[in-house]
């Protein structure tokens, strides 16, 4: 019990989940607006707007740069964290599900001609620029309030 006690006082471990779960019901909220049906996959699924990712490494440099100073080696190895995982999300991510987008009407239309009994290839998987800059600022938001 003391564990979890001990985590929770964590600035800024608090920051970056709730910077984590706010993107994640926002992309539930967009999807219900947008396709008018309540999907509550989009909680745990990655792609989408905002980028949770980008929120939760964000929140992770903007908390320790405030908490350990701007110049801190901590605050360079999280902002240097987060670079990495808005670039993979933005650049490696988006093209894997475009691969998937395309690999996916191939297989359709080879099923067509004869059954494959393929699965579908998750195609939303990374992200556009506009959703890492939104998981951006709402990182850097929440951290400025919680940490």
């Amino acid at each position: 019990m003391n564990f979890f006690v001990k985590v929770s006082e964590n600035k800024v471990l608090m920051s970056c989940f709730t910077a984590w779960f706010i993107a994640q019901f926002i992309k539930i909220c967009l999807s219900l607006y947008k396709d008018k049906k309540l999907d509550l996959t989009r909680f745990v699924g990655s792609g989408g707007m905002p980028s949770s990712h980008t929120s939760f490494v964000t929140s992770l440099a903007t908390s320790v740069g405030k908490l350990n100073g701007w110049d801190s080696t901590s605050f360079a190895i999280a902002l240097c964290f987060a670079l990495v995982v808005m670039y993979d999300a933005a650049g490696v991510r988006r093209a894997a599900g475009n691969q998937a987008k395309v690999l996916n009407i191939i297989i359709e239309d080879l099923s067509q001609h004869r059954p494959l009994g393929e699965e579908k290839l998750k195609e939303l998987i990374g992200h556009t620029p506009k959703e890492v800059l939104a998981g951006a600022i709402l990182g850097i938001i929440i951290a400025n309030l919680l940490a």
